[in-house]
């Protein structure tokens, strides 16, 4: 790789062996979000991260607490003041580790098979926080132009990020910056840098049914009672039409169409059917909306999907019983221009035309945010292509993400700034699954791309 700038890349090689040992410090921490009992491995991944923060020199670091998990901030501003700030977002959360069985070694103790690190956070973005950290780290020893740097780090994304749109909102004046740089998203290959320009929203549910007061005998009332089971699964099957649209009362209303240059666009890229058998293992791809790619219904078009379902006995063996209660879990991803609040009133105008009056229902918002599209001509979106171009040997290509990432629509929303998307993880790397891993090689080009990229956007 031939670099203006081979500081940067000579630091990055040299350093490298000690870049693991810390990760691996930040892996060991089980600090899942979700789980109550593990709030003191959050705050300790909290409190590691702010450490990590106060080593590369930044003259402000805090840990601000809400109810939940705190948020981390950190700031390092270069002298002088003339060149853009870059606000670093990254989350030290991690997803349960259920189904602990399916685990090939212990999730929290890091172990590398192959070129592949495996514990849970590795991809998801433990690997993608210390590329970035590492990355300035760089540019500042290597005595290169840099922006200024701000950080926020939180620890409920994997929950919602409940507490982070107010912080934001309220701390406007110490988060203002010209751009931010989120590491949370991904490359399609590991040949194939990649910038994400489009997130989906998010709108999650919870539907309840309820019919008689208690479970009854089968025997003695089926037939007669109406089972919420029942209904709750005549609901799901109603909520999509035979073509594969969404049935819900104006649901398409305000999506904003995809024109032919960015159909183009999209589809040079390597994700067809075939991509999404070997990483989904499925026998067959379902058909989904007609009239759209693979890609361009898992990037671009919302959907509707059921997460979970519950309902009377699941236990070993036969027992005869007509349940009280239904429980559906219902997401939507959304599109520009979805909101929440309007998925919301229509799943609820759905339900008040379909549920009969034999049982009662009730529907709650877990979470959500709103999608968000970023401009792909942009002097950040330029430096970053000509990082990653200059760190893998060819041009990066742009995507859609299929997922969300509240804080891209909060930051535009109460800062007015966009969000520069990448990421190292890959599909493969079991993100949210058991054994996650990190392809290392691809980790490694990702830290000398960032550091190029700091140096070229002060430039």
């Amino acid at each position: 790789m031939t670099s203006p700038h081979p500081a940067l890349l000579q630091y990055v090689k040299t350093h490298l062996p000690r870049f693991r040992r810390e990760l691996d410090e930040l892996l060991v921490i089980p600090s899942v979000s979700t789980e109550s009992a593990r709030q003191g491995q959050v705050l300790a991944a909290a409190e590691w991260t702010a450490q990590a923060l106060r080593a590369l020199g930044c003259g402000r670091v805090e840990s601000f607490p809400t109810p939940g998990a705190p948020l981390v901030y950190g700031e390092s501003i270069p002298a002088g003041g003339s060149a853009p700030t870059v606000l670093i977002y990254g989350h030290y959360d991690v997803q349960p580790v259920d189904p602990l069985e399916l685990w090939q070694s212990d999730p929290f103790q890091p172990v590398v098979r192959g070129e592949d690190l495996y514990a849970r956070g590795a991809s998801d973005m433990k690997g993608q926080i210390l590329a970035v950290l590492k990355a300035v780290e760089a540019v500042l020893s290597a005595g290169a132009k840099r922006p200024a740097f701000k950080f926020l780090f939180e620890g409920e994304e994997e929950i919602g990020s409940t507490h982070l749109p107010e912080f934001i909102r309220t701390h406007r004046d110490l988060l203002a910056c010209d751009l931010c740089l989120n590491p949370d998203a991904g490359m399609i290959a590991p040949e194939l840098p990649t910038i994400t320009y489009g997130l989906r929203g998010l709108a999650y549910f919870e539907l309840r049914l309820r019919g008689p007061s208690h479970d009854l005998h089968s025997g003695m009332y089926g037939g007669v009672v109406h089972n919420p089971a029942q209904v709750l699964c005549e609901l799901v099957a109603a909520m999509h039409e035979p073509s594969g649209r969404v049935n819900l009362p104006g649901f398409y209303d305000v999506v904003r169409p995809l024109d032919p240059e960015e159909r183009r666009e999209l589809g040079r890229l390597p994700m067809d059917e075939a991509f999404y058998l070997r990483a989904s293992g499925a026998p067959a791809l379902w058909a989904g909306e007609q009239g759209f790619t693979p890609f361009e219904r898992v990037g671009a078009r919302p959907t509707l999907e059921v997460n979970g379902l519950s309902s009377g006995f699941t236990g070993e063996g036969s027992k005869t019983v007509l349940p009280a209660e239904a429980m559906g879990k219902i997401s939507m991803r959304l599109v520009p221009d979805q909101t929440p609040e309007q998925v919301t009133s229509q799943l609820e105008a759905f339900l008040r035309q379909r549920v009969p009056a034999s049982v009662r229902w009730e529907l709650k918002r877990l979470a959500g945010g709103p999608p968000s599209i970023s401009a792909r001509e942009s002097p950040g979106v330029r430096a970053l292509a000509r990082a990653l171009g200059e760190a893998w040997g060819q041009a990066p290509v742009f995507r859609r993400e299929g997922g969300s990432i509240p804080v891209v629509a909060y930051l535009q929303e109460y800062l007015g700034v966009e969000s520069l998307l990448t990421g190292f993880s890959l599909p493969e790397d079991n993100a949210h699954s058991p054994n996650e891993k990190l392809h290392l090689p691809t980790w490694q080009k990702g830290i000398a791309a960032l550091a190029l990229f700091f140096s070229y956007l002060a430039e």
